[in-house]
């Protein structure tokens, strides 16, 4: 059974973490509130540039197409980029990105693909370097960048067309964890190569007819390559609101359950005080009746 002094030493060190645990919360909650807003202002630039470029797509086919937009015609070389945290303490932030990517990644290999990793954030390494180290080709560590920017995102982006410029890769998909609000972040796949104009809001030209110059394959060719940039910003900025998000939540828990903690080791303590001073007083009455 512990001492009295060894409880005193123990509470005094929950007490402590609760201290370190309450003040995370609070950066993070700071913090959480400008990454939103970041991440939400990213959302309307992002989506009107897959807009332009659905549009543009419909007016281009066969060998003119960029080949950003049509893909190499195969699919049997792939690169998942896996964007997560730099950091910790924020629950399972990282991990259920690198699961789902995980996942995939299994599947590619068991239909006889060819899988490449890019890694974004340090926390991505670990879990996939276990598995696949032999298949990571390049890995960004973020943590010291203060603030997202397109100058962040263009060396990942440049990256990943080199290696499709190069033959490397067919398909490119992006994992990241989409921000919907403080208690729910969902992990998404985002296919940047072939890019995807499905999904982007063709406008209607009410009969209208666009001479473009340069060309629909001109503009497309510088469109697809910044797109691609704009994406990984996008995921990013998405990422950074959901790490602040879990690590908010993740502290506020972990406050909470030191607390308890403290209120069961001070009952503990103090039943283990009064024992004792009832056992000394029985042994003080004892000594007395003995005389």
């Amino acid at each position: 059974m512990a001492s009295l002094k060894d409880m005193r030493v123990r509470i005094s060190s929950v007490k402590a973490t609760q201290k370190i645990t309450k003040a995370m919360q609070m950066v993070a909650a700071a913090k959480l509130r400008r990454s939103q807003d970041a991440a939400q202002n990213a959302r309307p630039y992002a989506t009107r540039m897959a807009a332009v470029i659905a549009n543009l797509a419909a007016g281009v086919s066969g060998d003119s197409a960029p080949k950003l937009l049509t893909g190499a015609g195969r699919s049997q070389r792939h690169l998942i980029v896996v964007a997560a945290a730099d950091r910790g303490l924020a629950g399972g932030f990282t991990t259920s990105i690198v699961r789902v990517a995980r996942d995939r990644i299994a599947a590619l290999l068991a239909e006889g693909k060819d899988v490449k990793i890019v890694t974004i954030g340090k926390k991505a390494v670990p879990p996939l370097r276990r598995l696949y180290g032999d298949r990571i080709v390049e890995s960004f560590d973020l943590s010291a960048e203060r603030t997202l920017t397109l100058s962040v995102a263009q060396p990942i982006a440049d990256r990943i067309i080199q290696l499709y410029d190069a033959g490397d890769v067919d398909v490119v998909t992006l994992y990241f964890s989409r921000f919907k609000s403080v208690v729910s972040q969902t992990p998404t796949a985002l296919q940047l190569i072939p890019a995807q104009v499905e999904g982007g809001a063709v406008t209607d030209l009410q009969g209208a007819t666009y001479e473009y110059e340069p060309s629909e394959e001109g503009i497309l060719e510088t469109l697809l390559p910044r797109n691609i940039t704009v994406q990984v910003l996008s995921a990013l900025l998405e990422n950074m609101a959901g790490f602040y998000a879990s690590q908010m939540t993740a502290m506020d828990n972990a406050t909470r359950n030191a607390g308890d903690m403290i209120k069961g080791l001070t009952v503990q303590y103090n039943r283990t005080r009064q024992a004792q001073i009832t056992k000394e007083l029985i042994e003080i009455i004892s000594g007395a009746e003995a005389l």
